[in-house]
């Protein structure tokens, strides 16, 4: 049993991504200011009122997380050294040792909700610090921006099918196993409302997704997501493996409108301006930072970065980088 997606759809995407060129129209050198340091391989970054929140693997290899906390409302003396700040360290919940990749934050509530990396499942940190498994089912989440909170409040994220690579935790009913070998291969988009009534964990692999719709056809002609994002418009963008970036709307049908410069994409992070353009941190092969204009041209903002991982924005524009290779937060002050 597995979810079969439209052979219409997968075909004229196809078609749309080879065409969807766009050259670089400028590039700016914005120069990085180091904001904190200390912080052991930052993956993720999002901010929650006047506060950042910065998402890493941990120190010595024996957390699933640790959360750390940057006030951005108070003169501070930068940089910041965040290893002698209070954290939150998560521990693994099992043996399987998975590890956080994805991070989002419902602005109203400050609740985190937290991704595993390459994993089935999605994790609510409450603002008391209370930890539980919100959602199952899932095959291969991304690391990078594979989690977002869209504008009317909704989760957002982007799942990849690969039964041969990693199956969902959720099994065929008995006596359907067969059928596994027909099993949809390819991306997966969820939009869920966070309804409080709802029992958890939610169970994804039962749910019709967002996109692709329908109940025929493949999914390997589909490009692989790796990253989402959810501009104020309603629509969200998604990025692929090859640097296309697509604009997903309500009628669940993508259109790319841009494209990265050529590279090697994986476990990236974007975020949505309050202009309407998305910013994409490069990650580990590409040092640059992008922005992306609605109509798709394409600038660097900065370059020459150290595996730019986790970016997030606030109200005033600032755009805050996870530099991880260096362990530490850079911000670009808009000019």
């Amino acid at each position: 049993m597995g979810y079969r997606a439209p052979a219409v759809t997968a075909l004229v995407l196809s078609v749309l991504v080879m065409a969807a060129g766009t050259p670089i129209a400028g590039r700016s050198g914005i120069t990085p200011e180091v904001v904190a340091t200390g912080v052991s391989r930052p993956l993720q970054l999002a901010t929650a009122g006047r506060s950042l929140v910065v998402l890493s693997p941990g120190q010595d290899g024996d957390t699933a997380g640790e959360i750390h906390r940057l006030p951005l409302d108070v003169d501070l003396v930068l940089p910041v050294d965040l290893a002698r700040q209070p954290s939150i360290r998560i521990p693994f919940s099992d043996a399987r040792g998975a590890s956080l990749g994805s991070l989002a934050i419902e602005p109203r509530s400050g609740i985190l909700y937290l991704g595993e990396e390459n994993g089935a499942r999605v994790w609510r940190l409450s603002t008391d610090e209370r930890l539980t498994l919100y959602a199952t089912g899932l095959h291969r989440l991304p690391g990078g921006t594979s989690l977002v909170i869209d504008g009317r409040g909704r989760l957002a994220l982007v799942d990849n099918v690969d039964p041969l690579i990693s199956s969902s935790e959720d099994r065929p009913p008995p006596g359907l196993e067969q059928f596994r070998d027909e099993d949809y291969r390819g991306p997966l988009v969820f939009r869920l409302e966070l309804d409080p009534g709802i029992p958890l964990p939610r169970r994804l692999g039962r749910l019709a997704p967002f996109f692709p719709r329908g109940w025929s056809g493949g999914g390997a002609m589909l490009p692989r997501f790796i990253s989402i994002a959810a501009p104020e418009s309603g629509d969200l963008v998604l990025l692929s493996t090859s640097g296309e970036l697509l604009r997903l709307g309500p009628d669940g049908t993508p259109r790319p409108f841009a494209r990265l410069p050529r590279g090697q994409y994986n476990r990236i992070s974007m975020v949505a301006g309050a202009d309407g353009s998305i910013l994409v941190s490069g990650g580990f092969h590409i040092g640059s930072i992008f922005r992306v204009t609605p109509d798709g041209a394409v600038t660097v903002l900065t370059s020459g970065l150290a595996d730019p991982e986790g970016i997030a924005t606030d109200a005033d524009g600032v755009v805050y980088v996870a530099e991880s290779a260096l362990h530490r937060i850079v911000r670009l002050r808009p000019s």
